[in-house]
């Protein structure tokens, strides 16, 4: 069975009872997402996602089978009255990055195009 991680447990120290605004995604942010989303389920890599709200954090997770684990999850996290927000992408409790914006943190899990070459015949 998978092991179950807690994105709160990623707030720095301190900070976990201090936020008291909500933090969600606007509506500019959930279309990159499901902007994501959309083409890598089209491509057969995802199949589910989740969005859950705590306090002072927002998370978009995804998965590629609807009972395992998050492959990935991008958090926005804001400080104290709204300000100062950031966002991060983890894969399990791994961060892979973090940003300023949306873009910069998703331009983490853009796929580059590469050459394949075939082997001599």
């Amino acid at each position: 069975m998978g092991k179950l991680y807690r994105l709160e447990d990623a707030l720095r120290p301190g900070q976990r009872h201090k936020v008291k605004h909500p933090t969600y995604f606007s509506r500019t942010e959930l279309n990159q997402l499901l902007s994501l989303y959309s083409r890598r389920v089209a491509s057969g890599e995802w199949r589910d996602y989740a969005i859950d709200q705590r306090a002072g954090m927002a998370v978009f997770s995804v998965f590629r089978h609807t009972h395992d684990r998050p492959l990935f999850s991008i958090a926005k996290r804001s400080g104290a009255g709204g300000r100062d927000r950031e966002f991060l992408v983890y894969a399990g409790l791994q961060r892979l990055k973090r940003a300023g914006t949306i873009a910069e943190a998703l331009a983490v899990l853009d796929r580059t195009p590469r050459l394949v070459v075939s082997a001599p015949a």
